[in-house]
């Protein structure tokens, strides 16, 4: 797979200038920003490392956790997911054009994932948190038609999608659901942990809502990874005031067993480190250093191809796939 395969590289430009550009608007006054301990292992010594579109990121000397500190209020940070530009042209410029292709390539490989993981939550209940338009639950559908599927969604137009697909929908974010205690087998949430205010009051929430011995399953940015370490704040996944959160895996497992997990497995299988890394150099000229680019000039299609699988192997990837279970 190549990163051309599920996002143009001219809209996505274009989308991040926009949310720049919102934010800009939004968060003109930043006096009641809030200074955090880390979001892993709440270790109160961090350290600087860039500025980027006036947003300060740290990183934790304890776990290596990336985050933004000083940041905005939850009720401050949700402006610009509500109604903005930005938001506007991620869902009908970025995201809809390349819909099928996303399914193809994303989508159907994580209702493939389940049925091979969790073959005993078929039948059971089933939600994906941040839905969108539905299309996880789709894929998961054709696989389980059994299985019992639930839309959580704040987006009243996404809610609509998923309404008109045959779900039932939750319109709200996790934090506001007042769903029965112990309700769900498996719950799941896609790219949506950078995102989040607090983390571990989204898992305790996640953890109300689950059955005890319930799943989740749940795929974030690896602050650990090769193309965030490589660019670093000249990487397109550093967005601020969308991500926020750049956990790895050691940092990733203190904050799940903290919060009452068992740790399944976390693994980082993605497949576009090089390929984003390389299209960041040459069609951008962001310099990832001297050896990238001797590599990138005189290294064979093989010898790239087996990196990548050694960046996916040994947890190096910046794609993070988590499961956990509920103690």
């Amino acid at each position: 797979m190549k990163e051309s395969d599920i996002r143009k590289r001219d809209v996505l430009n274009r989308y991040l200038e926009l949310v720049e550009a919102d934010a800009r608007e939004i968060f003109r006054d930043r006096s009641g920003f809030q200074q955090i301990a880390c979001p892993a292992c709440l270790a109160n010594n961090a350290e600087p490392q860039f500025e980027k579109s006036g947003f300060q990121y740290v990183q934790c000397r304890q776990c290596n956790t990336l985050y933004l500190s000083p940041r905005p209020t939850y009720e401050h940070l949700m402006q610009i997911y509500t109604d903005s530009p930005s938001t506007r042209y991620w869902v009908e410029e970025f995201f809809m054009p390349m819909v099928e292709a996303r399914r193809e390539k994303i989508f159907r490989p994580r209702a493939e994932f389940i049925t091979l993981q969790f073959p005993q939550v078929r039948t059971g209940a089933i939600a994906d948190i941040g839905a969108g338009f539905g299309l996880f639950l789709e894929e998961v559908r054709k696989l389980w038609p059994e299985a019992n599927l639930t839309a959580i969604e704040p987006s009243q137009d996404m809610a609509g999608i998923c309404r008109k697909g045959g779900f039932r929908v939750i319109e709200e974010m996790l934090e506001d659901v007042d769903e029965a205690t112990g309700k769900y087998e498996l719950l799941t949430a896609f790219e949506l942990f950078e995102h989040l205010h607090d983390p571990e009051r989204f898992l305790n929430n996640v953890g109300r809502l689950l059955v005890k011995g319930g799943y989740v399953y749940l795929t974030t940015l690896n602050g650990l990874g090769f193309d965030i370490q490589l660019l670093w704040d000249r990487s397109k996944s550093v967005s601020p005031p969308h991500h926020i959160n750049f956990f790895n895996p050691s940092s990733m497992q203190k904050l799940l067993e903290r919060t009452g997990y068992q740790v399944i497995g976390i693994s980082t299988p993605g497949e576009l480190d090089w390929d984003i890394v390389e299209g960041a150099w040459r069609h951008e000229g962001k310099n990832p250093g001297r050896f990238f680019c001797t590599f990138s000039e005189n290294g064979s299609a093989e010898s790239k191809k087996e990196l990548q699988a050694w960046i996916r192997k040994y947890n190096f990837s910046s794609h993070m796939r988590v499961v956990a279970r509920k103690l």
